[in-house]
């Protein structure tokens, strides 16, 4: 967890943050088989949600696992940056919400925020950059035009949003 300098800081930027207009792409329950010795959700489970949030947004604009496989097309991480910023225990429910903050022909940068249900509280946020691969070469390759014009709304609709997402400062996106 933060230390409490680092974390009243993150958390004067959370109270302006509206989750609700963001697209919901994941719920669950937080398991017995998630905490790790210390009685609470381990790292890799955090990472396992936040993929399965990424794969769930995928499938809302047909970009999942169907298009992976029969368009000769795919999707890597490229970079991550996860911040843990309040505990998940046993039995607590989990939300993760996704904003979409900038692409190029071939890249996307997102964030997911994953919230305790119960109370609202931001528990972690992943920024991710994607891209979009030729599985032929493997190699990065553009992405198809209907992918991107959603991609476009999507940025449209955030960039208006009255509050800035908390970005780590790690992961650029040049424009092309």
């Amino acid at each position: 967890m933060l230390g409490s300098p680092v974390r009243l800081f993150y958390l004067l930027i959370i109270v302006s943050m509206d989750f609700a207009s963001l697209p919901l792409t994941l719920e669950a329950v937080v398991e017995a088989k998630h905490l790790d010795h210390l009685d609470h959700m381990n790292v890799m489970w955090y990472t396992h949600f936040f993929d399965a949030a990424t794969w769930a947004w995928y499938e809302t604009f047909d970009f999942g696992k169907a298009y992976h496989h029969e368009s000769g097309f795919g999707s890597f991480a490229l970079e991550t940056h996860t911040r843990y910023l309040a505990e998940l225990r046993s039995g607590d429910q989990l939300r993760i919400t996704t904003r979409v903050l900038a692409r190029n022909a071939k890249l996307f940068h997102y964030i997911h925020f994953m919230q305790r249900a119960s109370d609202g509280e931001l528990a972690a946020s992943c920024e991710l950059l994607g891209v979009h691969i030729n599985m032929a070469t493997r190699r990065s390759a553009p992405m198809p035009e209907r992918v991107a014009a959603h991609l476009d709304q999507l940025i449209a609709a955030h960039s208006q949003l009255r509050w800035e997402a908390p970005l780590s400062g790690a992961i650029k996106l040049k424009q092309k």
